[in-house]
């Protein structure tokens, strides 16, 4: 099917077009790493504190044994 085939293809501007061609380049994969400044900020910023990190690890673990509706029993 060409684009012009498409249904909507009168409906979306020149910019959305670019938008989407751009987009669909976007690489899988867990992105890109830190650059020096971010990593050098990492290492001089302070440590996380206990109740933070328990409560990333209640929500983590929360994630992962949710029961409900959309999810199948396991």
């Amino acid at each position: 099917m060409s684009s012009k085939q498409d249904p909507g293809y009168d409906r979306v501007t020149r910019q959305t077009r670019e938008f989407a061609r751009i987009d669909e380049q976007v690489l899988r994969g867990a992105g890109r790493g830190p650059t020096a400044a971010e990593a050098a900020a990492a290492e001089h910023a302070p440590p996380v504190k206990e109740r933070t990190r328990q409560a990333y690890k209640e929500m983590v673990w929360r994630g992962a044994h949710q029961r409900g509706e959309g999810r199948l029993p396991g």
